[in-house]
């Protein structure tokens, strides 16, 4: 049987936020039905937006490419029900903009592009595996929405000896992960031997949080007949799936400051979700047009995990859990402390959307900011051994060269600073515009 290690080794740093997530860990995944309209931005990953390959009235299956990569660090787009493309055009994004989306109309069936399986793919040559991937237009559904192939394609100077496969969820309320490896670990483990088939990579560790046993046995029993994939159970700590902080807690190794990659670590992390992807797009020839989430928090009817396809309309997954409750403040799009406030229920979910919370007024408290009192909690939290409260007042006197001097672009914008911090600064998000800044910048040169 595959190794199940527990480790009591971790990062430095880091909170341990209320976990929230009883409403919906023991709920199996269910599917919700085909929404008559999806919205699929152009723009769902990190890179260049996608661009369309399709035009108004064309008909399309689901799985049919309707969007080219745009640059290597770009991705294809996949139509994720069958119907008519009714238009293209700026549409609300989740990020609270309005950005370039294709809208298709569904028909009522779900007619699919044909696929081209792979049959016996360990055996082939990890060329064609990769292309597979990048054809699918996988990003990392963990949240970052990377491109998958970039992390594929290591430069030829990169020694890698290690893939992890972070299975931790850290973050509060979600659970959809938790309930794919309890449910599909037989495919999460097909998934991790193809991408070290692809990195020609013999071993593998899967890092997975303590409070999620059920999932640990799950999947050390999946991969018991592969000796070189572990599954390691490390301490339950926010933010313990950034991948910095999972790489120092399974292997002590620490990742050096940006530019630097955790490739120069020897190292290269997936998510459990990613995972099923990859086996999807290279065993059944599958896109990346669909994916599980966590819906969640007091305010709705009905918690649930849900395949859902992507495009999907908010407003269409509230009505199938029931609805909410009158006295719902915030809906938050991903986890309570990386994701963002959506501005209407009328966006689309996304590739890498995680989950969807429906928060109270009890749950969505507003603070108000009062001063600094330099107690140094946000210090002791800061997982990436910076002073949050350093940033925070560089950002507000715009001193934009000492922030990059204090490591600003450093910061994985966790958030574990807000959360400690006794004055209720929202020290997270000055640094979000300060990084913004210094990006803008560094562009402009």
């Amino acid at each position: 049987m595959a190794h199940l290690v527990r480790s009591s080794k971790t990062f430095y740093g880091g909170v341990h936020p209320a976990e929230y997530k009883g409403a919906s860990e023991h709920l199996p995944i269910e599917i919700l039905p085909l929404p008559h309209k999806v919205v699929l931005p152009l723009s769902q990953h990190l890179g260049a937006p996608s661009a369309p390959c399709v035009k108004v009235s064309d008909t399309v299956k689901t799985g049919q490419k309707i969007a080219d990569a745009a640059g290597f660090i770009s991705v294809p787009l996949h139509a994720s029900i069958t119907g008519t493309v009714t238009a293209i055009g700026a549409f609300p994004h989740p990020n609270g903009r309005r950005m370039e989306a294709i809208v298709i109309e569904g028909n009522g069936t779900d007619e699919k592009e044909p696929a081209m399986s792979m049959h016996d793919p360990l055996s082939l040559d990890n060329s064609p595996l990769k292309q597979a991937v990048i054809a699918a237009g996988i990003v990392g559904l963990g949240g970052a929405a990377f491109p998958t192939h970039v992390k594929l394609s290591p430069p030829k100077e990169k020694t890698l000896d290690l893939l992890i496969i972070n299975g931790c969820e850290c973050e509060p309320y979600l659970t959809c992960d938790n309930r794919i490896m309890i449910e599909q670990a037989d495919r999460i483990v097909e998934g991790i031997r193809l991408l070290k088939k692809i990195l020609c990579l013999k071993k593998a560790v899967v890092g997975i949080e303590n409070n999620k046993p059920e999932a640990a046995q799950s999947l050390a029993k999946a991969s018991a007949a592969d000796p070189e994939i572990s599954v390691i159970v490390i301490k339950t700590k926010y933010p313990q799936g950034g991948e910095k902080q999972l790489i120092k807690s399974l292997t002590g190794r620490e990742v050096p400051p940006p530019p630097a990659l955790p490739m120069d670590a020897g190292v290269v992390v997936h998510n459990v979700a990613t995972c099923i992807a990859v086996r999807d797009a290279v065993v059944d020839g599958t896109p990346c047009y669909q994916r599980v989430l966590t819906v969640s928090g007091d305010a709705i009817a009905t918690p649930k995990n849900l395949l859902v396809r992507n495009g999907t309309l908010l407003s269409d997954i509230i009505a199938f859990c029931g609805g909410t409750a009158p006295n719902l403040k915030k809906v938050v799009i991903g986890g309570p402390m990386m994701g963002i406030a959506a501005v209407t229920i009328d966006v689309p979910v996304l590739k890498a959307t995680s989950g969807l919370l429906f928060l109270s007024e009890k749950c969505a408290i507003s603070y108000a900011e009062s001063s600094c009192i330099r107690c140094g909690s946000c210090v002791r939290a800061c997982p990436m051994g910076l002073a949050p409260s350093t940033l925070c007042g560089l950002v507000k006197k715009r001193r934009w060269d000492s922030l990059k001097e204090e490591g600003a672009l450093e910061c994985i914008e966790c958030g574990s600073c807000a959360y400690s911090c006794p004055a209720r600064i929202p020290l997270v998000q000055y640094i979000k515009i300060g990084k913004a800044e210094l990006n803008a910048r560094a562009r402009k040169k």
